[in-house]
């Protein structure tokens, strides 16, 4: 246990925010059922804040918090990739059996680290290696970066630029040196200070632009054209519309607590605030199945503090 909080409080003072993960395993060490979908509010933390409060949230460089959790129990460490300013390359092993799809059946193709150095020599570049280098358990490697100061923040990917390579960005986290997950530990390979992203790198991992958005346009049944309510649903989908990316998820839950205490009260239905939401969070990138469920929880949320409007 000391390790891993002297560990822990080592990374902090590199800046990067960390949080505790179950002891021997990859997963954060918060209740399973408090997830963005399924937050039934009994958490202390999503209790005091109102709304679900989630492991990149909760993420800190907190001394004083740190050795909170750290002396307790021997948590693993994650660390949150968006608050950290980072992204990292998880260059992965196959299981047994594994084979490499038809794209990547190249010579001395074998594992990501092999995929990585192709992408380099296909951009005509040197491999990007001289940066902070973890060995995770199962023998794979994570290669550590700065994220680019400029442009599009990346989010988390899978298999995007090719077999076995995956990475971490906002919305993600990887597990830090020092920890175990299944018996297996995570080392430090190369101790050197991130280097930048390469930016054919960031290139290759930008995400798509959106469609162009137009004004969103809220229509309201008749019955429920009184100006607070109005306004109350046109100040939550301009949130949510200027949610920036990595905050669109936390903005479109708290925008379904805020409209699911009027459809308690009574004066919307479950369907208008749905209505209502949906568009707006698809049009930012959202995907549906996520959507449907973020807003399916709040709802959930919002319905145990009914609000009322006067007519």
């Amino acid at each position: 246990m000391p390790d891993l909080l002297t560990a822990a409080l080592g990374y902090a003072e590199r800046g990067w925010y960390v949080f505790p993960l179950i002891p021997d395993d990859k997963r954060p060490a918060f209740p399973d059922r408090c997830t963005a979908e399924r937050c039934d509010g009994t958490d202390p933390r999503c209790r005091a804040a109102g709304r679900h409060v989630g492991w990149e949230e909760r993420a800190t460089v907190d001394p004083d918090r740190i050795r909170r959790a750290w002396s307790t129990r021997p948590y693993g460490i994650g660390i949150a990739c968006g608050p950290s300013g980072l992204v990292v390359c998880d260059l992965d092993t196959p299981k047994p059996g594994q084979t490499p799809p038809a794209a990547w059946r190249l010579d001395g193709v074998h594992d990501g680290g092999d995929v990585f150095t192709v992408l380099a020599e296909r951009a005509g570049q040197p491999v990007p290696d001289l940066t902070y280098t973890v060995t995770t358990g199962r023998g794979g490697t994570h290669l550590y970066y700065r994220h680019p100061t400029s442009g599009p923040a990346l989010r988390n990917t899978a298999g995007r630029l090719g077999w076995l390579v995956d990475t971490r960005a906002h919305g993600g986290y990887v597990v830090a040196a020092g920890s175990t997950a299944n018996g297996r530990p995570y080392r430090v390979a190369v101790d050197l200070e991130p280097m930048p992203l390469p930016g054919w790198l960031a290139g290759l991992l930008a995400p798509a632009p959106l469609p162009a958005r137009g004004p969103v346009t809220v229509a309201l049944p008749t019955s429920r054209r009184g100006a607070y309510l109005a306004a109350a649903i046109r100040r939550q989908v301009a949130h949510l519309a200027a949610a920036p990316d990595g905050q669109r998820n936390r903005a479109l839950f708290v925008a379904a607590v805020a409209l699911g205490q009027l459809a308690a009260g009574g004066a919307l239905t479950d369907d208008d605030v749905t209505a209502v939401l949906t568009p707006v969070a698809l049009s930012r990138g959202l995907p549906a199945g996520e959507v449907a469920r973020t807003i399916a929880s709040g709802l959930r949320t919002g319905a145990r503090q009914p609000r009322t409007v006067a007519a």
